[in-house]
């Protein structure tokens, strides 16, 4: 399938080409659960923008906030001339920051990576249209794929940046191996910029991922719809119910698709049966909230040195500038 103008990474990358071995150990395990990058197809990552647009969602207005109001010192801070992006989705937020290279005038390029092919198609064009003096190249693929792919190919000197509060979806162990990769695929003087969302009280953090029109709840929901097209599956989404809680000792969020009634469940094409029972649950997510010194110094230890942080008037939500060191 060609995307023009997009690379499709999983036909560069066979090894790397997901074959559901992680929905297989996710649905064995106990208690059971499902990898988030199976949110996003097409109507998934669709859904996300509802959600980012929410009024009890407020990570992405706090964050364009900030950018809003730094972008422009990014810019200076970095002097970059490509720019990459992991998770782009729309790239609505992006925009701040190729304005504000726009104006010092050194980027040359833009490349967004996302897993949903529709979505970054889309935006990609629209952006073409915007930005006609940008070389802008979508990357269809995940984060892993995307980090290989760019490891072999130093062109110029870089801003690879993750913003949202995607990082938040890793457990410790995948984010300490996230950066690592991050790290050897920069080199000295490139810079990463990431989004973290910040530890607070759980009366904001519950409703933003329990919103009253349901949105977050369609959203969940549609995984399993994903797994049904992907996996010739039978997944009954009416036998599912959407919750989200803070867990205060881990400090993330934890959002399940709570079973309603016992039942069999066949992914025909992962040769796996799976029995649920009424009560059970699947974690489909974690949202992990960051301590921004702690942060720091984690990535300080993937030699990653920060250069500067910001965050908005309620430090809800953080922006982390730092620089790949020697």
């Amino acid at each position: 399938m060609l995307l023009a103008p997009l690379t499709v990474l999983e036909q560069q990358y066979q090894h790397l080409h997901d074959d559901g071995q992680d929905v297989i150990q996710g649905l064995l395990g106990n208690p059971k659960t499902l990898p988030p990058k199976y949110f996003y197809d097409d109507r998934g990552s669709l859904l996300f923008e509802e959600i980012c647009d929410l009024p009890e969602y407020y990570p992405t207005r706090t964050e364009a906030s900030i950018l809003q109001q730094y972008a422009g010192e990014i810019a200076e801070l970095t002097n970059c001339c490509e720019l990459i992006e992991l998770g782009s989705g729309s790239s609505t937020k992006t925009q701040l920051l190729l304005d504000a290279y726009q104006k010092i005038s050194h980027t040359c390029r833009y490349l967004p990576v996302d897993v949903s092919g529709g979505i970054l198609k889309t935006s990609v064009l629209q952006l073409k249209d915007k930005y006609p003096q940008i070389d802008i190249h979508g990357l269809l693929g995940t984060y892993e794929q995307a980090l290989f792919h760019l490891e072999s190919n130093y062109l110029q000197s870089r801003l690879l940046f993750f913003l949202g509060s995607s990082l938040g979806n890793f457990s410790q162990q995948e984010c300490d191996r996230f950066l690592t990769q991050v790290s050897t695929t920069l080199k000295t003087g490139d810079f990463l910029l990431l989004g973290v969302d910040l530890h607070k009280d759980k009366g904001i953090l519950e409703p933003a991922y329990n919103d009253a029109q349901g949105v977050t709840s369609a959203f969940n929901l549609n995984m399993l719809t994903h797994l049904n097209w992907r996996f010739n599956g039978n997944f009954d989404t009416n036998l599912f119910k959407h919750q989200a809680t803070y867990n205060l000792a881990e400090k993330q969020i934890e959002m399940r698709l709570h079973c309603q009634e016992s039942h069999w469940v066949n992914l025909v094409s992962l040769d796996l049966q799976v029995f649920l029972e009424a009560g059970e649950s699947i974690l489909t997510e974690i949202s992990r909230k960051f301590d921004l010194l702690q942060m720091s110094q984690q990535l300080e230890s993937k030699g990653l040195k920060t250069v500067r942080t910001w965050t908005d008037d309620n430090g809800w939500f953080g922006l982390i500038l730092c620089q790949k060191s020697l």
